[in-house]
């Protein structure tokens, strides 16, 4: 119940928002708010080729076409949102996209309850030297809110169809809390593997084996004594039953809770240790209006509770033993949550991947950004992209 209780907060740490930004210069190597590429395209990694399904892309903005990342280390939030990217035929994904796109390209991955606003102070610098992207989660942010079924692999699934129908070339992911996750899963599969040149994680979430007690001594405990099985399963189910409306209730409770102004702001300052300035009115906006979605409360009782202890059956160790391209750890070495400990045993899993730490906590491209921007730089001017 411990950790149940302390993704419930996570889930609120992080900004909603969502963006897709236009370029000031219209010409056509820069993303303006004009155009990302629509119909098929073929992508092609050395020998891998990709036929991407047509995706739609609509603007819903256009005070941002004039919007100079050049001259602003900043990104304005709108509720309105930006780009849409049409997934699936059906669901509306918020994104934004920045930068020269004949350069490489990076996209970002926000974690529980964020959006693409949470990498407000990291898209327009980084988009000066590479072909950038953000999206928006599905159930997150300004995207769709649909009422399904929240595992860890519909989003691995989301990023691997915004590579091949919005990027349309090789990437770095980056990402951070279950974003660092999702960048994992992602590059660990096959199918994707060419498009993923790189990962970045920024205090990523997920489970390991060794911490794993789903299996083991507690498994049918409720019948060592060899009672009668029948008598067993029914207490289970009952257990189940009555944890399952309690669960409902504390989450439902804590969403009215935390999605009050000053509670956001109060919970951000509690991951934002070393700079808590940058814990603003828009940022604390960019988490309540989304909010505000009729399915949200839904949506957010759905994902904690299927991704509550980490998505299940897939651990980190897996998916950096599949995962074949380089890794960069980029660690806030004052994270309540999910503590630099986490970054040693990826590292001992990985020893090739390289690390940098941050003076931040949670969120370290947020609360440190121009630490984050260096580290993401150095690391993608050192790949063959």
């Amino acid at each position: 119940m411990n950790i149940f209780l302390k993704l419930i907060i996570l889930m609120v740490l992080l900004p909603d928002s969502c963006s897709g930004l236009s370029s000031p210069n219209p010409n056509s190597n820069t993303v303006t708010a004009t155009g990302t590429a629509t119909g098929t395209a073929t992508v092609t990694s050395e020998a891998f080729h990709v036929q991407p399904t047509p995706s739609t892309t609509k603007i819903n903005k256009d005070d941002l076409f004039h919007f100079d990342y050049q001259n602003n280390d900043r990104l304005p939030w709108m509720e309105n949102g930006y780009n849409t990217w049409i997934w699936k035929g059906q669901h509306d994904i918020n994104y934004i996209e920045l930068g020269d796109r004949t350069k490489p390209a990076l996209v970002l991955i926000h974690g529980f309850g964020a959006s693409s606003f949470h990498f407000r102070y990291n898209l327009p610098i980084l988009a000066r030297d590479f072909h950038v992207f953000a999206f928006c989660k599905l159930g997150f942010g300004l995207s769709d809110k649909p009422l399904t079924d929240y595992s860890a692999e519909i989003w691995r699934d989301q990023t691997a169809d915004f590579l091949k129908e919005v990027v349309q070339k090789p990437a770095v992911l980056a990402g951070n809390s279950l974003g660092g996750f999702t960048s994992l899963y992602t590059a660990a599969t096959d199918e994707v593997k060419p498009l993923v040149r790189g990962v970045i994680l920024m205090n990523s979430a997920g489970r390991f084996r060794d911490n794993d007690n789903s299996k083991g001594a507690g498994a049918g405990a409720e019948n060592d004594g060899g009672g009668d099985p029948n008598e067993a399963k029914e207490k289970s189910g009952l257990i189940a039953t009555l944890q399952n409306i309690l669960q409902r209730a504390i989450i439902s409770v804590s969403f009215l809770v935390t999605k009050q102004p000053k509670r956001i702001e109060q919970i951000l300052r509690q991951v934002y240790p070393i700079n808590s300035l940058n814990v603003d009115s828009e940022l604390v906006e960019s988490i309540r209006f989304p909010s505000l979605d009729p399915n949200a409360s839904e949506v957010f009782f759905r994902v904690i509770t299927k991704n509550g202890n980490g998505p299940v059956n897939v651990f980190n160790d897996d998916l950096l033993e599949k995962m074949d391209c380089p890794l960069l750890l980029c660690w806030g070495e004052h994270d309540p949550w999910i503590r630099p400990a986490v970054a040693d045993k990826i590292q001992a899993l990985k020893p090739s991947c390289t690390r940098i730490n941050v003076e931040a906590g949670h969120c370290p491209h947020d609360e440190n950004p121009k630490a984050v921007n260096d580290a993401i730089r150095n690391f993608m001017l050192s790949l063959p992209l």
